[in-house]
Formats: C-alpha cells, sequence, structure tokens
C-alpha cells in the first residue's frame, strides 16, 4: 500500500510540474524577460492585462496583435526613456472619470520614446504624454466614441507639462478633443488628420508650439489656442467646422501669433479673435465661410496682408468698437475678390486706391447671438442690400494697398471701367462740339 500511494503522488507531481512548466508567460513576463535595448516581438494574437514597461526595450507587434486592458488603468504605462512600441492594438482602458489619475490607451512617463503604427480603441485617452519630453508619437490611429457622450471619454492625444515633442500623421475621430496641449511647450505637430470631434485642437497655456499640414474638419471647432504665445500655424487646413457659434481657428488671449498660408473653407467662422494681441495673418485663404475673419476690438496689433478672401457671406465684421489692426503690411494689402471694388488701372497688381469693406451684419449679429444661425438665409443678402440703400452700413476694414491678380479684371471694377470710358467719349465729343462752335 505504501509503495502505491508513492507511486500515486509521484503520478500527481510530475502531472502537476508538467503543467507548471507548459503555462503561458504574460506579457508583462515576457516584457520583465527582455533584456535593455532587446526586443520583444509578439505573435498575431490578443495578449490580456495592463503591462509596465520599465527599462528601454523594442516592442514589435504585427496587425493581428492585441494588447486588451483590464478595463481599469492604463493599458501601457512607459516608466522608462527609450522605449519604442510598434505595430499593434491596444484596447479597454479604464474610464473612470472619479479617479486621479486619467487613463491611456499608452501613458508616457518618461523620454525620448517612441510611438508608431498603434490603433487606440475603446480607450478613455488615447496617448497620454505626463511631464514627458522628446517623444514622437507618429502613425497612430484614435478611434473614440464619437456618437457618445463628449464627457464621457477623453482625447486623442493629450500633452501636461510635456515639451519639445513630435506628433505626426496621426488620425484622431470621435474623441472628446483631438489633441490636447496644456503646458506644453515648443512641439511640433505636423501633418495629422482630426475629424469628429469637439475641439480638433484644444491648446491652453503653452507656448512656442508648431503646427504645419494639420487637417481639422467637421469638428464643431477646428483648433482653439488660448492663453498661449509664440504659436505658429501653417499649411493648415480648417475645413466645415461648423455649430453654434463655432470656428475653424480661435484665437483666445493669444500673443505673437504667426498664422499661414492655411485654408479655411465653409467654417461657421474662420478665424475669431478675441483679447488677442500681435497676431501676423498672411497668405491664407478664406472660402464660403460664413464669417471669414471676426475679429473684437480688445484684439489689437493684428497685421493682415497677402489673404484672399473669396465668397464669404461676411468678410470681416469687427465688433466692440474701432478695432486697431493692421490690413496691409510693406505696401501689400489682400485680396478682396468681389466683396471690395477695387481698381487697378495700371495692372501693377496693386490697387490705385485705399478701400473699405462695408458691413452691417455686425450689429445684427452683436444684439443677437442667434443670428449666427441664419447668416446663410437669403434674408441675409436682402438686409445688407437694405442697409446699403438705407446708408447703414459700417467700415469694418480699411486696406491702403488692396490686391488684385495681374492681368485679371475684378467683376465688381466693370461698373468703373463703363463710367470711365463713358467719361473719355463724352469728353471727347464735348470738345470736338466746343471746336466747332470756335
Amino acid at each position: 500500500m505504501k509503495i502505491q500511494a508513492f507511486v500515486i503522488v509521484g503520478f500527481l507531481f510530475f502531472l502537476l510540474g508538467s503543467n507548471a512548466g507548459y503555462a503561458e508567460e504574460s506579457l508583462q513576463d515576457l516584457i520583465d524577460q527582455t533584456p535593455e535595448n532587446g526586443t520583444l516581438q509578439l505573435e498575431d494574437k490578443t495578449y490580456e492585462g495592463n503591462i509596465v514597461i520599465s527599462s528601454p526595450i523594442t516592442i514589435i507587434g504585427t496587425k493581428e496583435t492585441v494588447i486588451k486592458g483590464e478595463g481599469k488603468g492604463n493599458v501601457i504605462t512607459v516608466k522608462a526613456s527609450n522605449v519604442t512600441l510598434k505595430n499593434f492594438s491596444v484596447i479597454n482602458s479604464g474610464h473612470d472619470r472619479n479617479s486621479g489619475e486619467e487613463y491611456a490607451g499608452i501613458k508616457l512617463m518618461k523620454d525620448g520614446n517612441i510611438v508608431d503604427q498603434i490603433k487606440i480603441t475603446d480607450c478613455f485617452h488615447g496617448v497620454y504624454l505626463s511631464q514627458s519630453h522628446h517623444n514622437k508619437v507618429s502613425n497612430v490611429t484614435v478611434i473614440g466614441k464619437e456618437n457618445g457622450e463628449i464627457g464621457g471619454q477623453g482625447n486623442g492625444i493629450q500633452l501636461y507639462y510635456s515639451h519639445q515633442n513630435e506628433l505626426v500623421n496621426n488620425y484622431i475621430e470621435g474623441t472628446r478633443d483631438g489633441i490636447f496641449f496644456d503646458y506644453s511647450h515648443e512641439n511640433i505637430s505636423k501633418g495629422n488628420e482630426i475629424q469628429h470631434t469637439r475641439y480638433g485642437l484644444h491648446y491652453m497655456y503653452s507656448d512656442r508650439n508648431k503646427f504645419t499640414k494639420n487637417r481639422f474638419s467637421y469638428n464643431i471647432g477646428g483648433a482653439a489656442i488660448m492663453e498661449s504665445r509664440g504659436t505658429i500655424l501653417e499649411n493648415n487646413q480648417f475645413i466645415l467646422n461648423q455649430g453654434t457659434r463655432s470656428y475653424g481657428l480661435l484665437m483666445q488671449s493669444t500673443n505673437d501669433t504667426v498664422i499661414t498660408k492655411n485654408l479655411f473653407f465653409q467654417n461657421q467662422r474662420g478665424i475669431y479673435f478675441d483679447q488677442s494681441q500681435k497676431a501676423i495673418v498672411k497668405d491664407n485663404e478664406f472660402l464660403q465661410n460664413q464669417i471669414g475673419v471676426e475679429v473684437w476690438a480688445s484684439s489689437a496689433d493684428q497685421v493682415f496682408s497677402g489673404n484672399r478672401f473669396s465668397n464669404n457671406i461676411a468678410t470681416v465684421l469687427t465688433f466692440g468698437g474701432k478695432d486697431n489692426n493692421q490690413w496691409s503690411e510693406n505696401g501689400k494689402g489682400n485680396y478682396w475678390g468681389n466683396s471690395i471694388s477695387v481698381l487697378d488701372l495700371d495692372q501693377n497688381g496693386i490697387g490705385d486706391y485705399p478701400v473699405e469693406y462695408k458691413s452691417s451684419l455686425y450689429q445684427l449679429v452683436e444684439d443677437n447671438e442667434l443670428a449666427y444661425l441664419f447668416l446663410k438665409s437669403p434674408a441675409i443678402k436682402v438686409y445688407e442690400k437694405m442697409n446699403e440703400v438705407l446708408n447703414k452700413k459700417e467700415v469694418m476694414v480699411t486696406d491702403q494697398f488692396p490686391l488684385v491678380e495681374k492681368g485679371t479684371i475684378n467683376e465688381n471694377n466693370n461698373l468703373y471701367i463703363i463710367i470711365l470710358l463713358l467719361m473719355v467719349i463724352l469728353g471727347s465729343v464735348y470738345w470736338k462740339r466746343k471746336r466747332r462752335r470756335a
């Protein structure tokens, strides 16, 4: 009996030991076993559980690799520098809004990391940089709950006290805000596409950041720049950002901003300025917006030059009293399309005289905020024409050096040319008759 018992115990030990030896290692175990500066290649499968990376390693997946979090906390927390995450999907972070920590699919807490070719879904924030510098986040796709409660989800990419990072070629859709900057300086955002969010870009207390070749479309607000200075916005597209008091670009309490070579197309308002100083607004195109540029008198010393205004319902509206902004620089004003008649008889591309843009809409909008909702109505054109006849339009802009395309004739100049020709003909007839009588 003793021998039989011994055999049975030995057999059970063998089975248990055998099963333990073949137990599947967790992703965290694999990460902990990867040597510093080593590479961990993931398989075509789903790895479950939150992970923490505490040493400089590279993790590379495939299109079929998924890291699925526990539904609480961050899915991936990076607590080391020089970590590379590449080519896999991340899902299922915590969504607890009562937590002291804002959870994310990927949270970076150190410097010099690379996040590339990652798809993030069902996470509160997509990628969150917390006091994390010199990182590169590129080719990341973040998909939020577009039709869900906006407050119930976070942002696509968020930077908190994080400086000198690069955000390149990322795609964000349906999150609360696309990219959120908070006390984060000298970052570069290039080639990102953001749509169907509250604010495509939400930006506060952050200085000297540069945004180039980004596309903000179908958001409530394209980009909101607040309480910041030294921002550069170049070659971006702000398209179809529509809603109640919506805008392509909001500039509020900003200083020394450079806004150049951007496209503002079919927004409720192309650019909105409030309490902002010393912006350079140059060589932008404002096409088919309800209001091209809206400027409040609290904003001063903006310089507008080389901009093209075409087919906006209201080209420029100024509010709150006389503004102190400049609509030309170094002998170069703006292209006004058919909204202002510009006479250029010598065809040098610069108007022969200063011009004024007048409108009566400013009073309507200032008195009744709901007027924004009716700017597309045909009645607005009737309202403007009626006030033109009654001479109740106010000067919104004076451009000392309006621009005209060389070799072209502004449609509104036809009347001027006809009048000049008639004056020449009538003058010629008058002098001929006078000579005959003499």
